[in-house]
């Protein structure tokens, strides 16, 4: 078999690959999630949003497949500026069992994302940030004012996501 990165190499950014492959491989426990993890740090822009895509798409079902990768994941979250990766990153760190600590780091780097030229990751940021503070009612006024600010200023797609967010909130 094939390894796991020559899985995800070749072709464009428009393209998965076999992306959808190693998921199911990482949800089927026939792939150890850390080399796929480790793969976020090739030197291939390719894989390395492969390597999210897959991560994003497995812990979408499995969220603790994660959890081994915290600090790793918050770390890289703060660091990576591939637009492709960043969005996939802002899917998975809500997923993603934080202290205190850790959930104001998330957020400190997610909020750097809602000032990234792609509208894509600037959205999923915007509901990654209001995800991870909405569980606590103190943070209501401050997620209200962000997703006010994003109805009025935001990309159409953030514009339709605060309204969408609004709603459940209000």
């Amino acid at each position: 078999m094939r390894s796991v990165r020559a899985r995800l190499t070749g072709g464009d950014r428009r393209s998965v690959g076999r992306a959808n492959d190693v998921a199911r491989e990482l949800n089927e426990g026939s792939l150890g999630c850390g080399e796929v993890v480790a793969l976020l740090f090739d030197v291939d822009p390719i894989v390395r949003m492969r390597a999210a895509d897959a991560l994003e798409k497995a812990s979408a079902l499995r969220p603790a497949l994660l959890a081994p990768f915290r600090a790793t994941l918050l770390r890289f979250a703060r660091e990576e500026k591939q637009m492709e990766v960043r969005w996939h990153l802002a899917q998975m760190i809500p997923r993603l069992r934080l202290s205190s600590a850790a959930r104001a780091a998330a957020v400190r780097a997610l909020e750097r994302y809602l000032n990234d030229s792609s509208s894509i990751v600037r959205t999923y940021a915007l509901e990654a940030i209001v995800q991870i503070l909405g569980s606590d009612p103190r943070n209501k006024v401050d997620i209200l004012e962000l997703l006010r600010n994003a109805r009025r200023s935001g990309s159409p797609a953030m514009r339709a996501r605060a309204r969408k967010l609004l709603k459940k909130l209000e």
